[in-house]
């Protein structure tokens, strides 16, 4: 097994078909509303970048976008990234597959600069990223969205945690200022909360 990385739009063609169909069985789209392999599914100016755990044939078992932007917390500014449509195939899971994909992922944000990851999950969830080297960071709600239309990760219905990593030595030594606090991602209409 191997992970592939490319840029979203640069993920070729039939990974992107077998990314799709992934996806299709972890978050079914409406009848007749179903996007082409070849559309985004992110928006461009996050700088999607895809990640896909594949077998000897190429056969996509579990897949990943890290999404990235700069975001101003308690007045400084950091580059930040989070995880997005993570999924693994049906008949792939149990097997750590998941897993490490994830902490890849992880790895690939502190290479690429990132002064931290910040993302929400499922409450269900949060032992698995942990597993991963993700930790929970307590009290702390993204708020995705626009400014003008925001979309927190409290909402009623939701039961989210935010999952988070900080890489660099001044995200390091802000992190307390993360804790218990509301933060505004606001990766915008199309990834309303990453």
């Amino acid at each position: 097994m191997r992970i592939l990385s490319f840029p979203e739009q640069a993920t070729p063609f039939p990974l992107r078909v077998q990314v799709r169909e992934l996806q299709e069985q972890a978050w079914p789209s409406p009848p007749g509303a179903l996007a082409a392999a070849d559309a985004p599914s992110h928006d461009p100016a996050l700088r999607p970048w895809s990640m896909l755990l594949v077998d000897e044939e190429s056969t996509v078992l579990a897949a990943l976008d890290i999404l990235s932007k700069e975001i101003v917390h308690a007045g400084r500014h950091y580059a930040a990234g989070g995880l997005s449509t993570v999924v693994v195939g049906r008949e792939s899971r149990g097997h750590g597959y998941g897993r490490r994909l994830v902490a890849a992922a992880r790895e690939t944000m502190i290479d690429q600069g990132l002064d931290l990851g910040l993302f929400t999950c499922d409450s269900v969830l949060r032992a698995f990223y942990e597993s991963a080297g993700w930790h929970m960071l307590p009290g702390a709600v993204l708020i995705g969205g626009t400014p003008g239309d925001p979309f927190p990760s409290d909402r009623p219905g939701f039961d989210k945690v935010t999952m988070a990593g900080f890489f660099s030595d001044d995200a390091r030594r802000a992190e307390a200022s993360f804790r218990h606090s509301r933060i505004a991602v606001h990766p915008g209409r199309i990834d309303r909360l990453w």
